[in-house]
């Protein structure tokens, strides 16, 4: 009997293969749970008033990490349960705000897939993948580097 859900396997990683994953909204309980849970406390997340009277910002920011968070639990629901066996490096750039109320998606294209050569039975897939907010803002632009599961050793 077939599963669903699993993830993409090596072998589907198809050097410049494209995807988008559906959209989340980033909300204000959203914002104050993260500040709160990781200890982000910067008056930016957490002053109203600093808000109004001295940001250029208009409405309550997301850190950037919440949007990358959230941007990587968009695709692990969609690309790695089972298969993605190893987050390895990233180089990271923000782009623009997140406020509260915008609803975010990935946009992903393959830009490297090889086999591992210590692993032969894993791969070796980075990816291009461009957070962006419902009018088709960039916002976060990330380029990981994962080890996944391969259907088959070569």
């Amino acid at each position: 009997m077939e599963t669903l859900g699993i993830g993409l396997h090596y072998e589907d990683a198809t050097l410049g293969r494209k995807f988008k994953t559906i959209g989340r909204t980033v909300t204000e309980a959203d914002i104050v749970n993260f500040v709160n849970c990781t200890g982000m406390v910067e008056v930016l997340f957490t002053n109203l008033e600093f808000l109004k009277h001295e940001s250029d910002l208009k409405g309550r920011p997301a850190p950037a990490a919440l949007v990358y968070c959230f941007a990587e639990g968009l695709l692990v629901q969609a690309t790695m349960q089972h298969t993605g066996f190893a987050f390895l490096q990233m180089e990271f750039n923000v782009k623009g705000p997140v406020i509260a109320g915008d609803t975010i998606h990935v946009e992903c294209e393959v830009i490297e897939a090889r086999r591992s050569k210590n692993r032969p039975n894993r791969g070796l897939v980075r990816t291009r993948n461009i957070v962006r907010k419902q009018d088709g803002t960039a916002v976060l632009e990330y380029t990981p580097l994962r080890m996944m599961k391969a259907r088959a050793s070569e």
